[in-house]
């Protein structure tokens, strides 16, 4: 089998389309995204340092990539059909745990990062 060349314009073409075929199709990637425009409001209004908006990128950027790969995952299982099949309930529950891993990540993340901050606002 020959694989032609695709230009970078045409690579790039069709991650922003799985991008937004992510964000149309779904709704946990969409709560994934809100929550990260809430840390990233968060971290600008107590102006975290430049190695906190690093971690706290790096943990949003973990959670959205585990969210792309499980809908790639859902999208393919649907793609062999519906019928219920073991090794396809195994393979989207461990994609979804995923996603479970990187968002509990991600929390500690943002509890290391903000914990203190929150709690000084708070005691005031």
């Amino acid at each position: 089998m020959q694989f032609r060349r695709r230009s970078w314009a045409h690579k790039f073409s069709d991650a922003f389309r799985g991008l937004s075929r992510a964000v149309r199709s779904q709704s946990s990637f969409a709560v994934h995204l809100a929550v990260a425009a809430v840390v990233v409001a968060l971290a600008a209004a107590l102006r975290v340092s430049a190695v906190e908006w690093c971690l706290l990128v790096g943990a949003i950027a973990v959670v959205l990539t585990a969210e792309i790969f499980n809908s790639a995952v859902e999208s393919l299982a649907r793609a062999f059909g519906t019928g219920w099949n073991p090794r396809v309930r195994d393979a989207l529950d461990m994609a979804s745990a995923a996603v479970l891993v990187a968002a509990c990540g991600a929390a500690v993340v943002g509890l290391i990062v903000f914990g203190s901050r929150l709690l000084t606002l708070v005691g005031s």
